[in-house]
């Protein structure tokens, strides 16, 4: 089945604002799970077609991996390769203008295990000879939480990655072949991120998410605390100018909203004031050159359309300049990843 319910998401219409604005989103996913611990979830290129023709502009999308569609044979480190293989198809059928006229996919980020150290660069040369024209570089998550009751779900599953040397190998040969990474981890490894950064600082990273918040299990209702710690991590990593952020990943339970439990989903206008707190504090810390809304669908599917999401990002942006908003609803994402649409 679909991920994300439509049916409970279309009790919630809006009309597009400024449906001109052009828009690359720079974080959504595609996979079709099958798996005794994942019920069947598919999230393909109809799904997302259907998604970004909804009313808003968008011009292009950057996949970002999923470990979907991964090879079943061959060598291990080189399984992920096959996600790519997969996502390459995707876009070449996007650009066929069959689904609309944005591009799907104009650029990939896939994985490789950056515990290899140097041995991950023939893995690195492998996805980009799966996609030469798209793959833009990886994802190595390293979200890691002492309390048993979070779930880390990152695959290669250790506490202190972007400390080890061997990783920081594999970051350099990412940075020498001119790839990013994506920075995927919890709020309180934000201070890890930015000595890691620095340690590199050739390397273009990408920070997830507003930076990994959470507000649930062992971090609910202690906003006092856990947002002063989110802030100055924030703002530790905002002072490394090889990092970019990416605004969005909010619609995820564990920020501690409960969207996701109404039983009519959450308009604009109220989820704008939300997360206006959040997203304005990064734009603040980056600047503009520096951030870029993403939708991180289907994953925040589950508390808001499209749509919504999308009038929510161009009301708390109003604020700013008409040059600051071109930078993160589509100038920075299509600049870093080299968009070529």
């Amino acid at each position: 089945m679909p991920f994300g319910d439509n049916d409970w998401l279309a009790l919630t219409q809006e009309p597009a604002l400024e449906p001109d604005l052009p828009i690359c989103d720079p974080h959504h996913h595609f996979w079709d799970f099958r798996t005794a611990r994942i019920p069947y979830q598919r999230y393909l290129l109809h799904e997302l077609a259907d998604d970004i023709n909804s009313g808003h502009n968008v011009r292009s999308t950057v996949f970002v991996e999923a470990r979907s569609m991964y090879r079943t044979d061959g060598p291990e480190e080189l399984k992920p390769v096959g996600e790519v293989e997969f996502v390459q198809g995707l876009a070449a059928a996007s650009a066929s203008g069959l689904y609309g006229p944005g591009r799907a996919a104009a650029s990939i980020v896939g994985h490789a295990n950056l515990l290899l150290g140097d041995r991950v660069e023939p893995v690195l040369e492998a996805l980009q000879a799966a996609s030469p024209n798209r793959f833009r570089g990886i994802r190595h998550s390293v979200t890691w939480d002492p309390h048993p009751e979070l779930e880390n779900t990152a695959a290669h599953n250790m506490q202190g990655q972007l400390a080890n040397e061997t990783f920081r190998a594999g970051a350099r040969v990412l940075a020498r072949m001119g790839l990013t990474l994506e920075g995927w981890m919890f709020f309180p490894q934000l201070p890890e991120l930015a000595d890691f950064a620095k340690a590199v600082p050739d390397l273009t990273i990408i920070l997830n998410h507003i930076g990994g918040l959470v507000r649930e299990g062992p971090y609910a209702n202690r906003d006092d605390e856990v947002l002063a710690i989110w802030r100055s991590g924030i703002a530790a990593v905002a002072e490394c100018p090889n990092v970019v952020i990416k605004l969005g990943g909010m619609g995820m339970p564990r920020n501690g909203f409960g969207w996701h439990t109404r039983d009519t989903p959450i308009g604009s206008e109220e989820l704008a004031e939300a997360m206006a707190p959040f997203k304005q504090y990064c734009i603040e810390k980056f600047g503009p050159n520096r951030c870029m809304f993403e939708s991180n669908f289907p994953v925040d599917k589950v508390s808001f359309s499209y749509n919504v999401m999308y009038n929510a990002f161009k009301r708390l942006s109003k604020g700013y300049s008409a040059d600051e908003r071109a930078a993160m609803f589509h100038d920075t994402a299509a600049r870093v990843y080299r968009v070529d649409v």
